[in-house]
């Protein structure tokens, strides 16, 4: 007699930059119930995958470097996938966000994010998937889209504010020779300590790097780069 549990959702992270699909494919094993199956950094190599590989679930970057994540999304369902998608993007055009609705987009998750913020997707998501037997009315069927539509206030770690992560993550995408905490929170308009919060943050989420800097006297200064590839 069979005591296998569940099958776990297997996911396929498409991401052109490899530090974040790293990232990504980590934060997933993290999360009980799912596991990632691969990664792809363009959109041709994550159709080949998927052509041979077995896929509930695709954490699909909307910017790849062969064309645009929805023509990705919308090819699928031309060709008979039926893929769930999670969508990556630091875009926030309403309209995107239309279209893939109608293309099997479940979620959007907005660039930069934490590892809490996307375990509440795919928490959320799995819940929703789970769902079976017939509902007994509106109420039921409504509760069933609210469990994927309607997710709490996404999570950064406890002193972090989004409006804050927003104009650092601005602040160091448009330095090009990258930045200390010191040159963040003078642009910024907050303490060096706060300053490098945020930046550890964005290193966390695999969205900056850092290397020391050695100056000509005293200890070296960390300097903090935006992760570019897009």
């Amino acid at each position: 007699m069979s005591t296998a549990g569940p099958q776990p959702i297997r996911v396929l992270v498409v991401e052109d930059d490899p530090v974040a699909a790293d990232a990504h494919v980590m934060y997933v094993g993290r999360v009980p119930g799912f596991v990632a199956v691969g990664k792809a950094h363009t959109a041709a190599e994550a159709r080949r995958l998927l052509d041979r590989t077995p896929v509930d679930l695709l954490l699909l970057d909307l910017h790849l470097p062969d064309g645009h994540g929805l023509q990705l999304a919308r090819s699928l369902r031309a060709a008979g996938h039926h893929t769930d998608v999670i969508a990556v993007t630091s875009a926030r055009d309403l309209t995107v966000v239309r279209e893939g609705v109608s293309l099997g987009v479940v979620q959007y998750v907005l660039k930069p994010f934490t590892f809490a913020t996307l375990r509440d997707r795919l928490v959320r998501y799995a819940e929703f998937r789970g769902a079976a037997g017939e509902a007994s009315g509106q109420d039921e069927v409504d509760r069933a889209l609210a469990t994927l539509r309607a997710p709490g206030p996404a999570a950064l770690p406890k002193g972090l504010s989004g409006p804050t992560l927003e104009r650092v993550t601005s602040t160091l995408r448009d330095a090009a020779e990258g930045l200390t905490a010191a040159g963040v929170a003078e642009a910024v308009g907050i303490s060096r300590i706060t300053a490098r919060r945020y930046l550890e943050h964005l290193v966390d989420a695999g969205r900056a790097g850092r290397s020391p800097q050695y100056g000509q006297v005293g200890r070296p200064e960390l300097v903090y780069r935006w992760v570019r590839g897009r």
